[in-house]
């Protein structure tokens, strides 16, 4: 099964040894290519990786670079995460011809130009994360910022779980699921779930989870979270452990768990919540490969990331070794959009 398989899986690489830079640099093409980018587009996207990873390598500690196809409208996320020293002055790194090591100082001057957007975030003593977002041809524009990592147990090519987005009139619908257990069968009952949702994402929620569940009946079952945004509200229904939490600068807000149960199993009776939202927050559905505590520790600056570097930093710092991993984390959806 190839790594980019399931559109919502994401290609993980430490950066500690020189061949980890060509082998992001690749994986960044392929996920390109798959991503409906043209050929210009798709070497941005390797050479940019290439400068990301490189960095990473020689100036960080506990450096990865993430890659992960946006789950909606087309289009690529290179994401480069480390626990390093942060950096002083971002703005001067990002100028051309800046340089803390006596090189020329091109990279990050060079990564705001290959992007077609680039969010920054560095904190001194803490680390910095970098997402650089390659956007598809004619790509319609999001009702809000979006951010995701699905990653496999280590060691395991097949992700049990999978994630989807959807924006409609309605509002904004997003899926995670989490397939029992892991590896090819869990992968087989997520993907079944995320077509039930493809079919109709602008269904009530208690539908949508009745059709998974008739889809999963006598198979490996999943744990389910929906979540729906409209401005103002987050309405959440779930069943087992995905679990929902809204975040902000001022720290975390509501939190919502799916019921006890399995989907395609012993499903009981769905019941919607509905929680309010501010526009200024964000909202943080993850699979229980991302610890569950990991609120109890959070620092203003982790809640204070935008949503595709906050993911980014969920599956960095808080990702169980036992199990696969997928956080979705979305802005509001605002009501101009």
């Amino acid at each position: 099964m190839s790594v980019f398989a399931d559109a919502a899986v994401t290609a993980h690489v430490v950066v500690d040894h020189p061949s980890a830079v060509h082998h992001a640099a690749s994986l960044a093409r392929d996920a390109a290519r798959a991503s409906g980018l043209d050929a210009t587009a798709v070497e941005r996207a390797a050479v940019l990786t290439t400068e990301l990873a490189g960095n990473l390598l020689r100036h960080a500690v506990d450096g990865a670079v993430y890659v992960q196809r946006l789950p909606q409208n087309g289009g690529l996320d290179v994401v480069a995460v480390d626990r390093g020293p942060g950096m002083a002055s971002p703005d001067r790194a990002m100028t051309d011809g800046y340089s803390t090591t006596g090189t020329l100082g091109s990279g990050m001057g060079a990564a705001r130009r290959l992007a077609d957007e680039l969010a920054l975030r560095t904190l001194p003593g803490v680390g910095t994360l970098i997402c650089a977002r390659f956007r598809a041809p004619d790509a319609a524009p999001a009702r809000a910022d979006l951010g995701l990592v699905c990653l496999p147990l280590r060691g395991e090519e097949a992700c049990g779980d999978s994630a989807a987005v959807a924006d409609a009139p309605g509002g904004r619908t997003a899926v995670v699921v989490d397939g029992l257990g892991h590896g090819v069968e869990a992968a087989e009952a997520s993907a079944a779930a995320v077509r039930v949702f493809h079919e109709g994402p602008e269904r009530p929620l208690p539908e949508l989870l009745g059709a998974m569940d008739r889809a999963l009946r006598g198979g490996r079952g999943a744990a389910v979270g929906l979540l729906r945004l409209r401005p103002g509200t987050a309405e959440h229904c779930g069943i087992g452990n995905v679990r929902l939490l809204l975040v902000g600068h001022d720290g975390v807000g509501p939190r919502a768990a799916g019921q006890p149960g399995v989907v395609g199993w012993n499903m009981p009776r769905p019941l919607p919540r509905s929680l309010s939202m501010p526009e200024t927050s964000a909202a943080v559905l993850h699979s229980d490969g991302i610890a569950a505590r990991w609120p109890d520790t959070a620092t203003p600056f982790l809640l204070g990331l935008p949503p595709r570097l906050l993911a980014a930093a969920l599956g960095h710092g808080h990702r169980s070794v036992r199990d696969d991993a997928t956080a979705l984390v979305t802005g509001a959806v605002r009501r101009n959009t």
